[in-house]
This record gives C-alpha cells, sequence and structure tokens, in this order.
C-alpha cells in the first residue's frame, strides 16, 4: 500500500485496547458506532466508519501481531480511525478475484475513504515504549458525506 499522506494527530482522542477475541470486531463496531453518532455524524458517514473499521480490525487480527488498539481522532474537518498492530508487515491490496472469501478490504477502505488511508510506523496510545504498524482512514465530518450537521461551539 502507496502512504498517500501522513495521519495527524488531532486535540481530541479516544483509543481502546482491542483482545485477539472472536467479539473484538463486533465490539469495535459497537464502540465506533456510539462515539461517531454522538458527535451528530451523518448515517452514512457513520456506517462507512464502522465498516471501515471492522476491516481494518479483522485485517490486523488476521495478519498482524498483539497488542491492538484502536484510536479514534476527530477534529472540526474529519475523523481519522486507526488500528494498531504489532506486525511491521504493511498491508497489501490482494489480487482483485470474485471468488475469493478474502482481500477485499482495502480495496473497500480505499474507495469510502475517497483515498485518505494509509499505513505506517507508531508507538502505541496505550503502551508508548512500543512501536507498531498504524493502519488508518480519513473521512471529512461534511463535504463528501453531506447532510452533516454542523459543530456546535462548546461541544
Amino acid at each position: 500500500m502507496t502512504r498517500l499522506r501522513s495521519a495527524h494527530r488531532s486535540k481530541i482522542q479516544f483509543v481502546w485496547p482491542l483482545r485477539e477475541d472472536a467479539r473484538t470486531v463486533g465490539h469495535a463496531r459497537t464502540i465506533i458506532r456510539t462515539e461517531l453518532s454522538a458527535l451528530s455524524l451523518s448515517a452514512e458517514l457513520v456506517d462507512d466508519a464502522v465498516l471501515m473499521v471492522s476491516e481494518l480490525i479483522t485485517n490486523a487480527l488476521m495478519y498482524g501481531d498483539d497488542p491492538y488498539e484502536l484510536v479514534l481522532h476527530v477534529d472540526a474537518k474529519e475523523i481519522m480511525c486507526v488500528v494498531v498492530d504489532g506486525s511491521s508487515l504493511l498491508p497489501e491490496t490482494a489480487p482483485y478475484d470474485l471468488a475469493a472469501e478474502h482481500g477485499r478490504g482495502l480495496r473497500i477502505i480505499a474507495r469510502l475513504s475517497d483515498g485518505f488511508y494509509g499505513c505506517h510506523p507508531q508507538r502505541y496510545v496505550t503502551h508508548p515504549d512500543l512501536v507498531g504498524k498504524a493502519t488508518w482512514f480519513a473521512l471529512p465530518r461534511q463535504g463528501a458525506h453531506n447532510n452533516v450537521v454542523p459543530i456546535r461551539a462548546g461541544r
């Protein structure tokens, strides 16, 4: 995967350590849906983010190493979801195969994020002494996913 741009740090950050457990992907989807819905974002944006988080975590659990964590950055312009795992192997887009059971996750992320995704080394938020691989995507709070409620002052 080509790094399209660096993931920036926002002033508002949430982080959840993740377990290598069959329930982790569903739990993470619930977390992201709850957090993004509380920001009064469009249902379409929330649904896209939930799907992409599911793909990132599934890939991390299948191809990465522990520990795992989910990070959500929020600012006035965009939201960014990051999944950190302990593997140094960068994700690769699988060859296009309609019959394959796996291999569509990065294409889904590329499409839904309009190309705002990437992968780079990053320190863990929950374990600052460890360096892992961060795979991320960003979505605009407004713009491509219109029908977004404007940010209210004091929020």
